[in-house]
């Protein structure tokens, strides 16, 4: 997903789901830093760099893609961006490298998702933002994987898109034409889109997440099929504008589960009651075919109506200050310092999980809450922030 969604659409899940103006304006913020907070970013504040929640092209490119950079990407994308779905789902095929990389396919409603949200109880408009980034990517990366996979993220020339018709329900099919070209811009008329180039290599970087699928993925308006590999050949539909709106749906529950209404978060639970009343303006705005910063406005602009006040734009450096000028002993309390325990918590949790599976793709995992201590100093903090934290709402 794209800023659209993850903070002017979060900002009004969260204002739907009972919390403030202020609370909502934090918990967005929050949402939309998961895609900003790169290990360039912490360098810069002087923060932990294992907190990093993304990895900038820059950054990428200068890597070497030794078997450790492999684990360190999977352990930041599958984490935030393309949470697994099973990753103990059965596999009747290919060998033991397949399997695991099958397993991590991302999907909405999984147990990593419920623990996801959990996680997130009593840590604050930070750690429930950096919750509805991932929740909300679990329906936009559907069927994508977070870990360098050709065989199981590449796309051919079989991806058609889905556009409406005169004819209500009806929709034509247009076949996506496809072109690695990092300056352009995608062409949605035309429907010619930029994407990732061709590395057949199964664990070149290039075959990260849906970067062979460009940025339709990420489209709220896009629907389109395709036929993936792993799913041996067979049509794979997406229909975003219907996902979208459940994943909003399900933002709206989540937080009031945060927020001690719902009790503990459950899968498959969606908060319609609460966005009934929404429900036209907000699928116009998801089926409306445009790019992100006009989709920003329209979101922005029903942000504005439901709350009667003005949301500001998302500025990156806007908590920097606070947390360069705030003392050693009192960085956890700062803004930017909640949203970085929240972080490494939330992929300390998943690495665990991966690991705990038999899956090595993340690297090795120690459960803190048992084993304690393990010599990394920016799990010292960690572990106070697990056992306590501050209320949301």
């Amino acid at each position: 997903m794209e800023k659209s969604f993850h903070y002017y659409g979060t900002y009004c899940a969260a204002y739907l789901a009972g919390c403030s103006h202020e609370e909502s304006l934090e918990i967005c913020y929050s949402a939309q830093l998961v895609d900003h907070c790169s290990k360039t970013f912490l360098k810069r504040i002087g923060g932990p760099l294992s907190a990093a929640t993304t990895q900038l092209t820059g950054e990428m490119t200068q890597m070497r893609f030794d078997v450790i950079r492999l684990m360190n990407i999977t352990r930041i994308w599958a984490s935030f961006h393309f949470l697994p779905y099973d990753l103990s789902a059965p596999v009747h095929k290919g060998g033991k490298q397949y399997r695991n990389k099958y397993r991590m396919i991302c999907g909405p409603n999984s147990d990593l998702l419920v623990d996801t949200v959990n996680l997130a109880q009593d840590h604050g408009t930070q750690a429930a933002g950096l919750a509805m980034h991932v929740l909300a990517d679990t329906w936009a990366h559907r069927y994508f994987a977070g870990t360098p996979s050709f065989v199981i993220n590449n796309t051919n020339r079989f991806f058609v898109e889905l556009l409406p018709s005169e004819n209500e329900g009806v929709f034509e099919e247009r076949p996506v034409k496809f072109k690695h070209n990092p300056r352009a811009s995608d062409d949605l008329d035309a429907g010619i889109y930029v994407n990732s180039a061709y590395q057949p290599s199964e664990s070149a970087v290039m075959n990260l997440g849906h970067g062979r699928a460009g940025h339709l993925p990420d489209y709220s308006f896009a629907r389109y099929r395709y036929v993936p590999a792993w799913a041996d050949y067979e049509e794979v539909l997406k229909d975003n504008p219907a996902e979208y709106y459940q994943a909003f749906c399900q933002m709206v529950y989540a937080l009031k589960c945060l927020r001690g209404i719902n009790g503990p978060f459950r899968k498959d639970m969606y908060d319609t009651a609460a966005v009934a009343a929404h429900e036209s303006r907000i699928k116009t705005i998801l089926q409306k075919r445009q790019l992100d910063d006009d989709t920003c406005c329209d979101w922005r602009a029903f942000g504005e109506e439901l709350s009667g006040c003005s949301i500001c734009d998302f500025e990156l450096d806007a908590y920097d200050q606070e947390y360069l000028d705030a003392p050693e002993s009192a960085k956890n309390e700062t803004f930017l310092g909640k949203f970085i325990l929240a972080a490494l918590a939330q992929k300390g949790m998943v690495v665990n999980r991966i690991y705990a599976s038999g899956n090595p793709l993340a690297g090795r995992s120690v459960d803190y809450d048992v084993r304690g201590f393990a010599g990394m100093k920016d799990f010292l903090p960690l572990i106070d922030y697990l056992r306590g934290g501050g209320e949301l709402g």
